[in-house]
């Protein structure tokens, strides 16, 4: 079965209603983004910071998986699909994809202030201040900040480096160390890229592009990718 690894961006939960940090009524705009996302905002004010991703949460779940979350989820029958994601949010998994990295953490857990490597799913919306972990640590959104490593980039570069055919979808491919997984992608295996917008890909790089949406772009991806034989 052919490996289809796609890398989704905001651009892909955004037509969800999932507001994205760099559009002009972006995130961002509300908020200063070392405030919000960046250890030293942490340190200034967690009440702040826990009230934010709180209300990213509530968002989270008025929002619904679109045509091309659940495209994807469908593409499982015929395609090794492996995703790649960007986003916090879960909207892959509630569409039915079964193999999804997330780059930057995820929305829904919490993890320990003393040891990262106690993760908690997150009951509701709400993580609060005097939450601990089991070693009595506050607990913090399980979301890699601004000025922090990126832990998943090893495994992230391992499956587009075995990828058959990768896709960009909905990334601008302007934050790294993301924008750099298209440099672990063979030669000779094809690129396609879904997104209305310019999208910073290699030159040196034959790369297919479909300028839409991700709700009409993904199903005609899937449908390019399926003439390749």
């Amino acid at each position: 079965m052919k490996k289809l690894v796609v890398l989704t961006g905001a651009g892909i939960s955004a037509e969800s209603g999932i507001r994205t940090f760099r559009d002009s009524d972006g995130l961002w705009h509300d908020h200063d983004i070392m405030e919000v996302a960046s250890p030293e905002g942490w340190r200034r004010d967690p009440e702040l910071v826990l009230g934010f991703y709180n209300q990213r949460r509530r968002d989270l779940c008025e929002a619904k998986p679109n045509t091309a979350h659940l495209a994807l989820a469908r593409a499982e029958d015929t395609l090794n699909v492996h995703i790649i994601t960007q986003n916090i949010d879960d909207l892959h998994e509630r569409a039915g994809s079964t193999k999804v990295l997330h780059l930057h953490g995820e929305l829904t857990k919490a993890r320990s202030t003393a040891d990262p490597s106690l993760v908690y799913g997150i009951e509701g919306t709400e993580l609060s201040w005097g939450d601990h972990c089991e070693l009595g640590s506050q607990l913090r959104p399980h979301i890699v900040w601004f000025g922090e490593a990126v832990p998943a980039m090893p495994e992230a570069a391992e499956i587009a480096q075995s990828a058959d055919v990768f896709a960009v979808v909905g990334s601008s491919l302007v934050v790294y160390p993301a924008a750099a997984l298209v440099q672990y992608v063979p030669y000779g295996v094809p690129i396609l890229v879904v997104d209305p917008k310019d999208v910073a890909v290699p030159s040196w790089r034959e790369i297919t592009f479909i300028r839409e949406n991700a709700s009409t772009g993904v199903p005609k991806m899937l449908e390019a990718i399926r003439k390749l034989g």
